[in-house]
């Protein structure tokens, strides 16, 4: 997983600004002016904190995906 480039989105329309993710990984991820959560880097190494950080969302507002193929890391298919 070391090797993997991961893409990273929030839903804005869903985060509730809980800086849940931001506390997880706060190397990942930033609350902006209005408390919605950012990437801090969209397009990022592969890391145990920001799967963490997705996995640990009340809301389940972030989504990772492999970057070039889009295959979903989190949430993983049903």
């Amino acid at each position: 997983m070391t090797a993997d480039r991961w893409h990273i989105e929030v839903d804005r329309t869903v985060c509730i600004g809980s800086g849940m993710c931001v506390n997880a990984a706060p190397e990942g991820f930033k609350l902006d002016a209005a408390r919605q959560s950012n990437p801090v880097e969209p397009d990022a190494p592969a890391a145990e904190t920001l799967l963490a950080a997705a996995e640990g969302c009340p809301v389940e507002a972030i989504a990772i995906t492999l970057l070039g193929t889009g295959e979903p890391v989190f949430p993983p298919e049903e």
